[in-house]
């Protein structure tokens, strides 16, 4: 079974887009370019909330990181925002399942769409699924731009071969 690995970050900087940055970097996958795909877990995978720590890695930089993910951005102080990727996997081998990302300004709201979007998808499905998984983080915006960000990837790959 592969792992995919779910990290989540949070940061700020001077813009929206420095604040992302910070994101990915305090996610440990700031130097990866990110390749965002859709929500349909493979066969043979399996999510794993897993702290990323590999941003002074040189060997990774520059890379291909295949990933779902989840942002939320804000330039208003006292304004929060959440991210959240949530889960579903069948409860038969080989085993496949759903992602699904939301964002919202409260970790309830986040929380309930996911659920309403992964009980749906999963109800005109003709597999069984097990329980719905979600990681979810947020802040609020204290001075400067924030984002925050919950990512699932699954491999890292070269531009050319190494």
């Amino acid at each position: 079974m592969k792992k995919i690995k779910i990290t989540k970050g949070v940061g700020t900087g001077p813009t929206p887009l420095s604040a992302f940055d910070a994101a990915l970097f305090n996610a440990g996958i700031g130097n990866y370019n990110l390749i965002h795909l859709s929500s349909v877990i493979p066969p043979h995978h399996e999510p794993v909330v897993e702290q990323v720590a590999d941003n002074n890695d040189v060997s990774t930089y520059g890379k291909r990181l295949y990933c779902v993910y989840a942002s939320a951005a804000t330039v208003e102080r006292g304004t929060s925002v959440f991210a959240g990727l949530g889960w579903v996997m069948t409860d038969e081998e080989p085993k496949r399942g759903l992602f699904v990302e939301h964002t919202g300004h409260s970790r309830e709201e986040v929380q309930n769409q996911i659920e309403e979007s992964l009980t749906s998808m999963v109800s005109y499905r003709t597999e069984n699924y097990d329980k719905i998984e979600s990681e979810i983080t947020g802040a609020e915006c204290i001075a400067d731009p924030l984002c925050v960000i919950v990512a699932a990837f699954y491999e890292n790959q070269p531009w050319s071969s190494e």
